[in-house]
């Protein structure tokens, strides 16, 4: 168990301007997809602050554990998280399936969730990749 509390502290001993880059991409990223959810009416969150919660609180320190593990792994790893993020949502209602949306349709309302824990678990492989790029660019520049 130490072993694993030391190897999950040097995982976040990581330059301010890393967490920044994160917290940075995943709040507009996160901004984005839930304008593009309520939009297209597939789903949304209860409230806007929320991608506060999600994407910054929850998700930026998943991808920081996961961040280079291989692409196969951080997809494994993120799907647990992503399924328990999409579970707990639905389950408090913090989070709203418009009713017969085009996923409801397509994969049928019992897939619903799955679905999109299958989706949202690409986040963190590329997730971690778009923010190695940019941080990265932003690095060399100095």
């Amino acid at each position: 168990m130490n072993e694993y509390l030391s190897w999950a502290k040097a995982k976040f001993q990581v330059d301010r301007r890393l967490i920044f880059t994160y917290c940075t991409v995943y709040f507009l990223w996160g901004l984005g997809m839930n304008w593009f959810g309520a939009t297209v009416e597939i789903a949304k969150f209860t409230f806007w602050w929320q991608v506060i919660t999600c994407y910054i609180l929850y998700m930026v320190p998943i991808s920081l554990l996961l961040r280079n593990l291989p692409f196969h792994m951080q997809y494994a790893y993120g799907l647990i998280a992503m399924g328990l993020l999409e579970f707990g949502g639905y389950w408090f209602e913090t989070s709203y399936a418009y009713p017969n949306n085009l996923l409801d349709q397509f994969f049928g309302i019992r897939n619903f969730a799955l679905g999109m824990a299958l989706f949202f678990a690409l986040y963190f492989p590329l997730g971690n990749w778009a923010v190695n790029k940019i941080y990265k660019s932003f690095s060399s520049n100095k």
